[in-house]
């Protein structure tokens, strides 16, 4: 793989989240959302006018998803909630787990409507969390023993899914049932990331097949094929991106999130974008995100 291309975009939102996250666009409304999880914040920008809004949440938020024109899903440390549009309302759907230590991290809806979501430890204890099948309200778990949830998502297909631990830094994939999202086999690795710098962190697989992944703590966007070949490395201008998301009308444009979680002092005035939002600034062909089915 070459070096790093280095970046070309430019920024959406200038807001230094402490942990932004779990990025979303609604093509329908040409709204990209995003939370700040530990400032319990959900982000909305219209991209056609610039126009942002900020919303306070009652709970740490991590995924977003649309699940029709009037109501939006919210996966949080409290459960799953579904988010009526026009008023902000929030009414329980379901809770993932009966464990107050620990909350909802990186998450992705599959193409037959149904929630992959991964839990962790508050203070990301090793082996505390688990990855989870959402089906409407039917939550099956899927693995035990995670530390770091992260780089989930799914080829074009819905026949595979992707993801990590990030405390162990191997990118995972599993075969999944493509009408239900459920896996029918068993997880091997498909790429050793352990001695690479940085984490993987959170994932999206576009219309070819490749897995665009942030990569915290090494200030990049990584792009790997699906027989786990790096082929590309985009420098971002923070050391901590989180998590991309397609945007745009064709989805052909990349939104990245970051952060600035455990940065002291000195680390945030040598970094000083860390937990903004960006554009990438190259076109992708991208796929929006599936619709979450009750």
């Amino acid at each position: 793989m070459s070096e790093a291309q280095p970046f070309n975009g430019s920024f959406l939102c200038r807001v230094n989240s402490e942990l932004g996250e779990g990025p979303s666009y609604d093509p329908a409304t040409d709204t990209a959302w995003w939370f700040d999880i530990k400032g319990r914040k959900l982000h909305e920008l219209h991209l056609g006018s610039a126009t942002k809004r900020v919303h306070d949440l009652p709970f740490m938020g991590s995924v977003f998803a649309v699940i029709d024109p009037d109501r939006q899903l919210i996966v949080s440390d409290e459960g799953l909630f579904v988010r009526d549009v026009a008023s902000g309302r929030l009414q329980l759907l379901c809770v993932l787990e009966d464990n107050p230590a620990n909350r909802s991290n990186d998450g992705r809806i599959h193409q037959s409507g149904s929630l992959w979501i991964g839990t962790m430890g508050r203070s990301a204890e090793k082996g505390a969390g688990a990855i989870y099948h959402v089906a409407g309200t039917t939550v099956t778990r899927l693995f035990a023993n995670v530390s770091i949830p992260n780089g989930i998502c799914f080829s074009p297909d819905g026949a595979t899914a992707y993801f990590a631990d990030s405390d162990v830094n191997h990118l995972m994939r599993v075969a999944v049932d493509p009408a239900t999202g459920l896996p029918t086999g068993e997880p091997v690795i498909l790429c050793d990331e352990t001695n690479a710098p940085g984490g993987i962190d959170g994932s999206v697989c576009d219309a070819d097949g490749l897995i665009w992944n942030a990569r915290w703590g090494a200030g990049a966007v990584e792009v790997y094929r699906a027989d786990g070949r790096k082929v590309a490395r985009y420098a971002v201008p923070m050391t901590q991106p989180s998590c991309p998301a397609f945007i745009g009308a064709r989805a052909e444009r990349l939104l990245v999130t970051s952060a600035h979680q455990d940065l002291d002092d000195a680390a945030r005035a040598a970094d000083p974008h860390a937990g903004r939002t960006l554009d990438l600034g190259i076109t992708v062909r991208g796929r929006f995100e599936p619709a979450f089915r009750l």
